[in-house]
């Protein structure tokens, strides 16, 4: 008896059929990197967007023909941590503000630039995640760079 598969997956059957962590999918459908439907507070995949997204059909241990190359430019992404030691409250959220202020600037380009910053007070320290396009993550390490070296104001 053949396998019925459905014609919509949530986002955690997809987790699961591609052996991922749930905030990845979601992620991939917010980029748009893998096509879904937002129907009430959950996402569907229809089952020709996923196997469009896999290349390969929907419940298949391994394509039967090699998948062909998706046409359009390659899509590559960065991640980069930052961990600046011996920086103050006020300094830590004077640069987190800087630096949320340059992100949420106009940007151009299909993959958006996203930073996190977690400051503990106790040691110090402040981390700063970011993610995005190489030549984005680079001009926002650069400027860290700059800020943390040229222009600190204790």
């Amino acid at each position: 008896m053949p396998e019925h598969h459905p014609e919509y997956y949530s986002v955690e059957q997809v987790a699961e059929l591609l052996g991922l962590h749930v905030r990845t999918v979601r992620g991939y459908v917010r980029d748009g990197r893998l096509r879904g439907v937002r129907i009430g507070k959950q996402y569907r995949i229809a089952r020709r967007d996923f196997e469009a997204f896999t290349g390969a059909p929907a419940g298949a241990e391994e394509p039967a023909e090699p998948a062909a190359p998706v046409p359009g430019p390659l899509h590559s992404e960065a991640s980069a941590v930052v961990q600046i030691d011996a920086i103050g409250v006020r300094e830590a959220a004077r640069l987190s503000n800087t630096l949320l202020a340059v992100v949420a600037g106009p940007r151009e380009g299909p993959v958006p630039l996203r930073i996190e910053t977690l400051h503990n007070e106790e040691r110090s320290t402040l981390k700063v995640i970011v993610l995005g396009a190489p030549a984005d993550t680079a001009e926002l390490l650069l400027l860290i760079h700059t800020l943390t070296t040229e222009n600190r104001h204790v």
